[in-house]
């Protein structure tokens, strides 16, 4: 018996040895925490009135579209595991020149490496900003992966990945709010990611604020609820936004198709990842968005897809799946998805927005 009782115990030691290796080496954001900002003291105010260009932009860590990657096919059997080195250099001198001719006023930018192992541990928002006009000075950002090291064997090594919002304006203040995850065991949860929303205060010059919430929802959620949980999510952070009398502008990767129309034009193997009745419809119901639905489902309704997925037998762009919202007092003016020279960039394109102060 006693050499039982010693053996239980020795694996009882090595299992909260183990436990307390995996949780010093991966990340553990609170509910709800602040953010670090970048923001000199000389940056100008929003004001009243002002006319805002608003981009989305999931840049796919740079990687540009000579791949599928292991985690792009359902079974997870991609060839690829990381991108070339040329290719992020190309893609980052890329994506720069696309915001440097567009000239937006805010950027949200989601999957932005930071001290990953697949992409050379550059922190490529600082290669971006690099790139960039000295306007863009002001910038936050918050983690939703992050590890030391992942034991996958098709990534075996640190990860990390980030939202980033820049700005031309001055930043007052960041929080990080963390979204519902996915149902997994004790230990793989640890390494998988942590998403959130980015919460971003502007101040206006007559003293309101201007919110920007930047995101980035689940993209394994073929047999869960969680993407419905992060929705609801968004929308009650919002709700409490309208409620403080505050101005507000919401986009990134959704990772929902906006109709069941648009969910009917996907190819069956692709219905897999989605819904019929989307929860985007929740988020129409109440807000402004862009697209709008005329759009995503009229007659140009291509033009207003925003991904072209990694996989060989798809040849073109064929879902929305990223948007901006806004508030019911921000007025929306032009507003278009920029894929004629975006399609070798990222497997996501830019959503534009121009949208007035009141």
């Amino acid at each position: 018996m006693e050499p039982l009782i010693t053996f239980v115990a020795a694996v009882v030691v090595a299992l909260v040895v183990l436990f307390a290796l995996v949780w010093a080496t991966t990340y553990h954001p609170g509910d709800i925490q602040d953010e670090a900002v970048a923001s000199p003291s000389d940056t100008p105010l929003v004001t009243s009135r002002q006319v805002l260009k608003i981009m989305t932009w999931n840049v796919q860590y740079m990687a540009g579209k000579n791949y599928t990657f292991w985690y792009d096919l359902p079974d997870w059997s991609g060839p690829h595991e990381r991108p070339s080195s040329a290719d992020l250099e190309n893609t980052l001198k890329e994506t720069a020149r696309i915001i440097k001719d567009e000239d937006p006023d805010i950027i949200l930018l989601q999957e932005i490496d930071d001290g990953a192992r697949r992409t050379g541990c550059v922190d490529q928002l600082h290669a971006l900003l690099s790139r960039l006009p000295k306007s863009y000075c002001c910038h936050t950002s918050a983690f939703y992966w992050k590890a030391t090291f992942v034991p996958h064997h098709r990534i075996m090594g640190a990860v990390g990945m980030k939202l980033s919002t820049i700005s031309k304006y001055k930043i007052t203040e960041a929080r990080r709010h963390q979204l519902a995850a996915l149902p997994q065991d004790p230990i793989t949860r640890q390494f998988h990611l942590k998403r959130a929303i980015l919460e971003t205060r502007l101040p206006i010059a007559d003293g309101k604020q201007l919110v920007i919430l930047n995101t980035h929802l689940e993209s394994f959620d073929q047999d869960t609820t969680v993407r419905q949980r992060q929705v609801r999510q968004i929308l009650a952070l919002l709700t409490q936004l309208n409620r403080e009398g505050l101005l507000w502008m919401v986009g990134g990767d959704f990772n929902l198709v906006p109709s069941e129309h648009a969910y009917n034009r996907l190819m069956a193997a692709e219905k897999r990842g989605y819904h019929p009745k989307t929860d985007m419809s929740a988020v129409y119901q109440l807000y402004s968005g862009v697209p709008s639905l005329d759009q995503a489902n009229g007659p140009e309704y291509k033009k207003w897809f925003t991904h072209f997925p990694n996989k060989p037998e798809i040849t073109a762009p064929d879902r929305t799946i990223d948007y901006i919202f806004i508030s019911n007092n921000i007025q929306l003016g032009r507003h278009y998805v920029r894929q004629r020279d975006t399609l070798k960039i990222s497997d996501h394109f830019p959503v534009i927005a121009e949208v007035q102060i009141p």
